[in-house]
């Protein structure tokens, strides 16, 4: 029997109803679908089957010895023990083994991972690969045909990957976590990717708080000219450091009432078509419609899989000279939302694709696939399918033009502006509303043109402090920095999120996140650095290509970390006593309502948490808290309590709840008390 590996079940489906042109029947291997058709079988996986763990003995933290971790011989456990004994079941039947998982790293290992238990009860099965960009009735028979080989090279590299993060996250966590007394659900978690990722946030957060504004003032005028149109001007200087210059210069222009135009300049802008999409500009760009990175890329699987787009993880940005532009674009051509901006292109005698800088051979960038209308997906996949086929279209199409003017005006001896631009071509942004194109009309002006001050102002203003960073800003950040990869780094952000370092979007680095980067910076910098886990990348990298072994990179990298523990464990004291001190902060609750010190949230001897006074035992005041979960003080204030802040308790594999404040808690606890014993 010819059996083909998918990596999920409704890829298996698609696959084997493309394959068997719909004539594939349904069976059950073990507990496990699968769809026979002309001696073949096809089977979805769920994603990977085992995983690398450590030893048993190192799993109670309390007694684990942290550095000892570094050289552990890890250990492979199923995950997916019955897809397991399905794939033993089929390794006994199997004459061929065709693999048709995810074309990228991780899915060539959750591939290997299937083909390595196969292998170990039929040696010398038959064993090929398919690789494919889109689930397309297309994609799917080309590629069956082209079957190649395995690339085990690229299996090796994500299988270093796991191995690197396994070590260098469970000794450093555990490590941490002990000295901070820190274990259960409020662990320090520290990883390799993840800390020099939080370390950014907080650099960020700490400019922020340095910053110091600064005042200035800026002159606004309302303008009229001798047809009676009236438009806004500005002083050409925009900024005055010093009010009593804002002043002087405001009371020349009060004085003179009006004055000439001195300069009129007109010229064409061309705003090109944007690039094509690779990961990291799609999740920037569906960030500005409100979605964060890992929500963008749950969608986009979910198109993936519905054959609805192409294949989501790239770092590619020009399209590939095999793809069919032109019979992508006819896909659309009677749709209500895209046909008739296809008509247009269509007109074209030759379509010419925008591209980017990159350019790579797994995947082509990000695109639309199959037609999809917006009564047939929900509301989320709409959106995100929308902005994948416009910005497809958008880099087809024209540039926009634009006819930008600058006038200079001249009222009292002092030099005013004012800016204009008007969009004469559409071009792409017919068809990507997604850019701005905002236009600024202007009177018809030419040099030496009357104008009458109908308005003054001086505005006092205040220099900003730097924004925050987005969480799509972020991901372009890492992309530059070589922190991740394009699958794992919107991954690395929603860690961020689960593990309390940060909250909101853009992202607000916690006390907790704080604590653990001031501390790693002061005893192991190197652990916050960008360098450290590129580095490593890179090695990664050297043996996908062939150039290093899976084994070399790992037991380099434990040498690096064994360097990184040897400091850490010299400074142990230092860290924990840094972390505590630090970690107060993230404990306050609020102000006691009674005495007006600090309240904090804590955990009593027999492990239940309340809010207590840090007035104690002068002020008795506390509050009961729920016990499961990380509990995390949130920046909101009630509006009933003001001097209490609203909590949030989050829990493995569920949502997060809202908690609120504790006290309207409490108060609402003990109504309904109440009203039970009535």
């Amino acid at each position: 029997m010819h059996y083909i590996i998918a990596e999920k079940g409704t890829t298996a489906r698609k696959i084997a109803s493309i394959l068997s042109n719909g004539k594939a029947k349904k069976k059950k291997i073990g507990n496990i679908d699968a769809y026979e058709f002309d001696g073949k079988v096809v089977v979805g996986l769920s994603g990977h089957i085992i995983q690398w763990d450590v030893p048993k003995a190192y799993k109670n933290w309390s007694i684990t010895n942290a550095y000892k971790l570094i050289a552990a011989d890890l250990v492979v456990v199923p995950i997916k023990k019955e897809v397991v004994k399905a794939l033993q079941q089929i390794a006994r039947d199997a004459d061929a083994i065709t693999l048709a998982t995810d074309y990228d790293r991780e899915g060539e290992l959750i591939g290997v991972e299937a083909l390595r238990l196969i292998k170990k009860i039929k040696p010398d099965v038959k064993v090929d690969r398919m690789r494919y960009s889109a689930i397309t009735e297309k994609d799917i028979k080309e590629s069956f045909a082209a079957r190649s080989e395995v690339d085990y090279n690229l299996a090796a590299s994500a299988e270093a990957r796991q191995i690197i993060d396994l070590i260098w996250g469970a000794s450093l966590t555990v490590f941490v976590s002990l000295s901070a007394n820190h274990v259960g659900d409020d662990f320090f978690s520290v990883g390799r990717v993840q800390s020099p990722t939080l370390a950014l946030l907080v650099e960020k957060e700490k400019e922020i708080a340095k910053f110091v504004p600064r005042k200035f003032w800026e002159l606004h005028a309302k303008l009229k000219t001798e047809k009676g149109e009236i438009f806004d001007v500005t002083h050409e200087k925009r900024k005055f450091w010093e009010i009593e210059e804002a002043y002087e210069r405001k009371a020349r222009i009060e004085s003179a009432k009006s004055g000439i135009v001195r300069d009129v300049k007109t010229k064409l802008r061309v705003d090109k078509p944007p690039a094509p999409f690779d990961t990291t500009g799609f999740i920037r760009a569906a960030s500005s419609i409100g979605y964060t990175p890992r929500r963008s890329m749950n969608i986009a699987q979910s198109l993936y899989l519905k054959g609805l787009i192409s294949y989501h993880r790239t770092d590619n940005t020009t399209y590939p000279d095999t793809l069919d532009l032109k019979a992508l674009v006819k896909m659309f051509h009677e749709h209500e939302e895209f046909g008739e901006h296809a008509k247009l292109l269509l007109k074209k005698k030759k379509l010419k694709p925008t591209a980017g800088k990159k350019k790579t051979t797994d995947h082509p960038p990000i695109h639309p696939v199959s037609e999809a209308s917006k009564e047939k997906l929900g509301k989320d996949e709409w959106k995100v399918y929308e902005l994948v086929v416009r910005r497809f279209l958008a880099t087809l199409s024209d540039a926009a033009k634009w006819e930008d003017t600058d006038v200079k005006i001249e009222i009292g001896g002092e030099p005013l502006e004012a800016k204009g631009k008007e969009l004469k071509e559409q071009g792409f942004l017919a068809v990507y509303p997604y850019q701005k194109k905002e236009e600024l009309t202007l009177p018809k002006l030419k040099e030496g043109d009357k104008v009458i001050v109908e308005d003054l102002e001086m505005a006092d203003k205040e220099t900003k402090p730097p924004n925050r960073i987005s969480q799509a800003g972020l991901i372009k950040k890492m992309e530059d920095l070589g922190l991740g990869t394009k699958s794992t780094r919107h991954e690395i952000i929603g860690k961020l999120y689960d593990r309390a370092y940060v909250q909101g979007n853009p992202a607000k680095p916690t006390e907790k996140a704080f604590a653990l980067i001031d501390s790693l910076e002061k005893y192991a910098a190197v652990i916050t650095k960008p360098e450290m886990t590129g580095t490593l990348e890179q090695e990664m990298d050297g043996i996908s290509e062939g150039k290093r072994k899976k084994k070399e990179v790992a037991d380099d990298s434990r040498k690096m970390l064994s360097d990184v523990f040897k400091e850490m464990m010299e400074n142990r004291e230092e860290i924990a006593k840094s972390l505590k001190e630090t970690m107060k902060g993230d404990k306050i609750v609020g102000t006691c309502p009674e005495c007006g010190a600090d309240l904090f949230w804590m955990t009593s001897k027999r492990r239940k948490r309340f809010v207590g006074c840090s007035n104690f035992p002068t002020c008795s005041f506390s509050l009961p808290l729920p016990t499961g979960g990380r509990l995390i003080v949130t920046n909101d204030k009630c509006d009933t309590h003001p001097s209490l802040f609203k909590l949030k308790i989050m829990k493995k594999g569920k949502r997060t709840w809202d908690f609120g404040c504790p006290y309207c808690n409490f108060l609402q606890w003990k109504e309904k008390e109440k009203d039970e014993k009535k």
